[in-house]
């Protein structure tokens, strides 16, 4: 909203009418002072005296979204929750239609409008250089909210030394907000923490089916030798770790300078998911309670008054 500033004609040889004077001055009285610049003399100004422009009011954050499209990797397509190693996207918590979990879209929509109010295109395996493709294939649905999630994959790669860097994190997201900008400008974006992978291999480490699939190639910095305690494993986890701590810093910071961007918090990578939460299958990936748990966090911070601390 622009200010609105008061506009005075100048004074002519004409002297202006009492009865203007008059006017002017009871206007003043009412209090209209601060939106006409009125002093205490009638019909004049107090010279030098600039009018102040009032505080530009921020957005006020819609609690009650009316469409919702998700963006990022395997966890909003519900890996591993349903079957081995494939897709579950009706579990997903963001826009999923399963009454077990209630994804975040049927909490804000109903069952029947969150079915064709809702879009989900998200992609396993995605890391932050495939988002900006993501957010411009959102801003095409011109929706209301945005949810993210995305990273984990940044940090899951076959080495700890072929990490995404974080600047080049930032970069690419930064990329996605403006791609998302340039096509849907009043979308408001929920963020998501990305989770605590430690925490996730040190709850699924004690179930030999998982491990046996991890073996496979699910998260090889975290989750290669899974079993193996010693010194250099212990020193990879810890840099896997805090190079999605990193990752977090990045999705806060990046989400602050957006006036329309909510941030978690860190609110998913402190929840100690246990192996209830976990896939049946990997015990790695959230499974239906999971996706519950995560559809909740984000129903709560996406509803809530002011922005997660």
């Amino acid at each position: 909203m622009q200010d609105r500033f008061a506009r005075r004609r100048p004074r002519t040889a004409a002297a202006r009418p009492r009865t203007g004077a008059a006017v002017l001055a009871a206007a003043c009285l009412l209090g209209t002072a601060a939106l006409t610049g009125c002093d205490s003399g009638a019909g004049s100004t107090t010279k030098g005296a600039a009018a102040q422009p009032s505080a530009r009011p921020g957005p006020v954050w819609d609690r009650e979204p009316g469409s919702v499209a998700a963006v990022g990797d395997s966890i909003t397509r519900g890996f591993d929750a349903c079957s081995v190693l494939a897709d579950c996207p009706e579990v997903s918590w963001a826009t999923g239609t399963d009454g077990e979990v209630r994804s975040l879209a049927v909490r804000l929509l109903g069952d029947v409008k969150a079915a064709s109010r809702s879009w989900n295109h998200a992609r396993t395996g995605a890391r932050m250089a495939q988002l900006p493709e993501q957010m411009g294939l959102a801003a095409q649905e011109k929706p209301d909210l945005v949810t993210v999630m995305i990273g984990a994959n940044d940090a899951c790669r076959d080495s700890a030394r072929y990490m995404t860097p974080v600047a080049d994190f930032r970069s690419s997201f930064e990329a996605s907000m403006r791609q998302l900008r340039a096509g849907a400008p009043k979308a408001q974006v929920y963020v998501s923490s990305v989770p605590d992978l430690k925490r996730l291999w040190s709850t699924g480490r004690d179930n030999a089916l998982g491990k046996q699939i991890w073996k496979l190639g699910i998260c090889p910095s975290m989750l290669g030798d899974a079993d193996d305690l010693g010194p250099a494993a212990t020193a990879r986890r810890a840099e896997v770790r805090e190079r999605v701590v990193a990752y977090n810093g990045v999705l806060r910071d990046v989400c602050a300078k957006d006036r329309l961007c909510r941030y978690d918090g860190g609110a998913v990578f402190d929840y100690p998911f246990t192996g209830r939460q976990l896939s049946q299958w990997d015990w790695f990936h959230p499974g239906r309670d999971g996706q519950a748990r995560l559809a909740e966090i984000a129903y709560r911070n996406v509803t809530a008054a002011r922005p997660p601390a």
